[in-house]
């Protein structure tokens, strides 16, 4: 490469001021400075061309990147398997809890109504017993009344409870019989 020649011309000397005339108002006016001087361009140095190279992979890069993204793809589709069995498990979890809970809602329903009638038969029972008490004209038969009532009462009770203690078991057995059909899924 050749060397850049420096210029060797002198600068120009600077031009002389420019005043205008003065108005009639005192006003001073400031000279007008000539330009600087204008210098030479120097050409800019040029960046050595390089030819582009196709970047060369090492051997075999491209069976490996075939494999990688083999690899991917099957990654990928196996997430979308286990999440779509897992979105398909939970709809059905969700199902079956939506079943049981209602199962078990009816259940509870049926009871509270047994139960109810149930006290309605003991107030029943219990205010006829008093009629027949107050009806009494001896204090033994009084007494009498009293036992038979009370051994009616023990019986009705126990009755009512193991009816009650059955009731319940159907309900708690009618009602996770669709969570164990869900969850027996799960774990075998």
């Amino acid at each position: 490469m050749a060397a850049a020649k420096k210029s060797t011309a002198k600068p120009a000397a600077p031009a002389a001021p420019i005043v205008a005339p003065a108005p009639a108002a005192t006003k001073t006016v400031t000279p007008v400075m000539a330009a600087a001087p204008v210098v030479a361009a120097v050409p800019a140095k040029t960046k050595p061309t390089v030819e582009a190279t196709p970047v060369q992979p090492f051997p075999g890069a491209h069976e490996a990147q075939e494999q990688f993204r083999k690899a991917v793809e099957q990654s990928v589709t196996q997430s979308r398997a286990a999440y779509e069995k897992l979105k398909t498990a939970a709809e059905q979890a969700t199902g079956s809890l939506e079943t049981s809970y209602s199962v078990a809602t009816k259940g509870v329903n049926s009871l509270n109504a047994k139960a109810i009638d149930a006290l309605k038969a003991q107030a029943d029972v219990t205010m006829e017993h008093m009629k027949s008490v107050m009806a009494a004209k001896t204090v033994g038969e009084a007494i009498a009344l009293q036992s038979t009532h009370a051994r009616k009462q023990f019986e009705t009770l126990s009755a009512q409870a193991k009816d009650f203690s059955e009731m319940m078991q159907k309900i708690a057995v009618e009602a996770t019989e669709p969570l164990k059909a869900v969850f027996g899924k799960g774990f075998s």
